[in-house]
């Protein structure tokens, strides 16, 4: 194989970020070149510490006591909503619901306002390239409303034709879901675009952020979408919990479809029910606290940081991986990630099974995705049994690349391409 070079000029501001990382300067732990950020980021100590301070100083339930510590927890998870909402554009943190993750935002507006707006005969849109979870909700609430489901087709380079997007557009078009970023190839969606198309045939549309608002800047009132869903796990906040942005006009027509405590303040066995108000009656039970103070925190520590700066770097080292890969012989590099770069690079190498490939990466300290990535329909569509993705974060350097490339210089078959060639998880 013949590998090419370049370094990048942001290392010196990747390694001092990378400083507020303990997860990569704690003494004895195994170093790691960590390119599986579209999964899962590593958390900086800001988010570390909110979490643990809350439960050694503030540690109470919300909405639930009028005694000192309870008042206070429910200042600090208010709090947290405000940046939260902030960080997005949102002019009124009561129409930000915070939810487990991006998953069970999108189900929630399936399961209230698609109930609310699709009949039988009508119709969702959503693309090719979308992961599970933002297409399994849809495709359950049109098998249950007797609906379809229409897949506007995804080019060979992962890019979404706003022509193709318009012709769909028809008046039985009641819902649009679209990825604002692919998970599979860091496509760059023209959601602003797509949304104008929609808006013009009074349909609402439903952006999955999840991949975008660690890398950046997202304003949810100039993309004038109706609902935008994130999760903080992917953005360096904690797992199991998200948010959704959710358009006035919606949030107050859209039914609360989970209730519980904290959702309700007039309860009969038979007589009408007094809802909280907004946006309490769609969080039940007792929230995740901790998770949102994580969440506001890694809000904070990407506004810190500068969303611009971020977006550079992420483009910086994304085409410096992307022209690398390419050069190496036998790897295809999938998509068009120098482009408009999303933030990974997906690539395979011709004659080798993903899972080897990973297996190798992971024998040098270099972790990556291998598979399908929640995607399968998309994967399928690209004629692929999965694809190596090198997935990046503000805390990868250039000589990180450098190392995933040398190591891919001796990449060869291991067991999953000799004896299951065609065999693949999630």
């Amino acid at each position: 194989m013949t590998i090419a070079s370049p370094v990048l000029s942001t290392d010196q501001w990747a390694s001092e970020t990378r400083e507020g990382f303990p997860f990569f300067n704690e003494a004895g732990t195994e170093p790691l070149i960590y390119f599986d950020n579209g999964a899962t980021t590593q958390k900086p100590r800001r988010v570390i510490d909110a979490i643990s301070t809350f439960y050694e100083t503030a540690n109470s339930n919300v909405g639930r006591g009028v005694y000192r510590l309870s008042m206070q927890a429910g200042e600090l998870y208010e709090g947290a909503r405000a940046t939260v909402a902030s960080f997005i554009g949102v002019s009124d943190p009561k129409y930000l619901i915070f939810t487990k993750n991006t998953t069970d935002s999108i189900n929630l507006v399936a399961s209230s306002f698609g109930d609310l707006v699709v009949a039988a005969g009508d119709e969702v849109v959503i693309t090719g390239m979308e992961h599970h979870s933002n297409l399994l909700p849809w495709r359950m609430l049109c098998e249950r409303r007797e609906a379809r489901l229409i897949v506007v087709p995804t080019a060979p380079q992962g890019r979404v034709s706003l022509k193709d997007f318009e012709r769909v557009l028809t008046p039985r078009v009641k819902m649009v879901a679209v990825a604002h970023v692919s998970n599979v190839l860091g496509t760059v969606n023209p959601v602003a675009e797509i949304i104008e198309l929609a808006h013009r045939q009074g349909i609402p549309v439903l952006v999955d952020g999840a991949q975008a608002v660690s890398r950046r800047r997202v304003d949810v009132q100039e993309l004038d979408a109706d609902f935008y869903a994130m999760s903080a796990h992917k953005m360096y906040g904690p797992l199991g919990v998200g948010a959704l942005y959710v358009k006035p006009e919606h949030l107050q027509r859209m039914p609360a479809v989970h209730l519980g405590g904290g959702t309700a303040k007039g309860v009969s066995y038979d007589g009408e029910l007094e809802l909280m108000p907004l946006p309490n009656r769609f969080e039940p039970g007792t929230p995740n606290i901790a998770g949102a103070l994580g969440m506001a925190a890694a809000a904070d520590f990407l506004t810190d940081l500068g969303m611009d700066r971020v977006s550079s770097h992420d483009a910086e080292i994304v085409i410096s991986a992307a022209e690398r890969l390419q050069a190496i012989e036998n790897v295809r590099v999938l998509g068009d990630p120098t482009g408009l770069p999303g933030g990974m690079v997906s690539f395979v190498v011709d004659g080798l099974h993903p899972y080897d490939v990973g297996n190798h990466l992971n024998s040098h300290g270099i972790a990556v995705r291998t598979g399908v990535h929640c995607a399968i329909p998309f994967v399928d569509s690209l004629s692929l049994v999965g694809t190596v993705r090198a997935s990046f974060g503000v805390y990868n350097t250039g000589s990180e690349v450098d190392q995933m490339i040398e190591a891919m210089s001796t990449v060869k078959a291991g067991m999953w391409t000799t004896e299951h060639p065609t065999r693949r998880f999630l």
